[in-house]
C-alpha cells in the first residue's frame, strides 16, 4: 500500500553559510505551518549588476541539488558617496578589507547616505519567487555594538540613533532590509501553505 502523506508542518530548507542569516529567518518566519531547515553550504555568486540576478543564479544552481521547497538570500550594502559600492559585492569587500576598511573610503566624507536592499530567493513547487526589501539610513564613523553581523554596527536606519549592530533582532528585524524582505516571504508562505494543505 502508498504511504499516506505526511503530517505535519510543510518544510523549507534554507541555504546559507552564515548564522546570523539562520536567526533571522527563524525569528522572522515564527509562527508559520512550516518547519525551516538549515542547509549550510556556499553556492557560487554571480558577479551582477543587481541583487535579483545574484539570488536568481544560486537558486537555479541548487535546484536539482535541494530536496522540496528551499530558499536563499543575497544582500549588499549601497553607499551614496561610494557610487553604490561596495553594493553586489558587500560580501566580497566585508571579507577582504572589513569594516574599517569600508570606513576608511569615508573618512572626510560629509554625504554618509546608504542603503541595505536583501533579495530573499525561493523555489516553491519548482517555482521561483523574488521578495525585495530596502532600509535607508546612513553610515557611522565608527562601529558601534556587537549584535548582528555584517555591514550592522556601521548602518544606522532612517528613525533610529543606533546601529542595526545596537539593536536587539526583534527591533531590527522591524527595521531591516532583510526584515521586510522576510515578511514579503512570510505573507506569501502562509498564503500559499494554507491553500495548499
Amino acid at each position: 500500500m502508498p504511504k499516506p502523506p505526511r503530517k505535519g508542518p510543510r518544510r523549507l530548507t534554507l541555504v546559507t553559510h552564515n548564522p546570523g542569516k539562520v536567526r533571522e529567518f527563524r525569528a522572522g518566519l515564527a509562527g508559520l505551518p512550516l518547519e525551516l531547515h538549515h542547509l549550510d553550504r556556499t553556492y557560487h555568486e554571480l558577479q551582477a549588476d543587481t541583487l535579483e540576478e545574484v539570488a536568481s543564479f544560486g537558486l537555479q544552481e541548487l535546484a536539482g541539488e535541494v530536496e522540496g521547497d528551499f530558499c536563499l538570500e543575497d544582500s549588499g550594502l549601497f553607499i551614496d558617496a561610494l557610487h553604490g559600492f561596495p553594493g553586489v559585492y558587500s560580501a566580497y569587500v566585508l571579507r577582504t578589507v572589513g569594516l574599517n576598511g569600508v570606513l576608511k573610503l569615508l573618512k572626510g566624507a560629509e554625504d554618509r547616505r546608504a542603503r541595505f536592499g536583501s533579495v530573499v530567493a525561493l523555489s516553491f513547487h519548482g517555482e521561483t519567487h523574488l521578495f525585495r526589501g530596502e532600509a535607508h539610513g546612513t553610515i557611522a564613523r565608527a562601529p558601534k555594538g556587537s549584535g548582528g553581523f555584517g555591514y550592522d554596527p556601521i548602518f544606522v536606519p532612517e528613525g533610529s540613533a543606533v546601529t542595526f549592530g545596537a539593536m536587539p533582532l526583534e527591533k531590527k528585524l522591524a527595521l531591516s532590509h532583510r526584515g521586510r524582505a522576510l515578511a514579503k516571504l512570510s505573507e506569501f508562505l502562509s498564503r500559499e501553505v494554507r491553500r495548499r494543505a
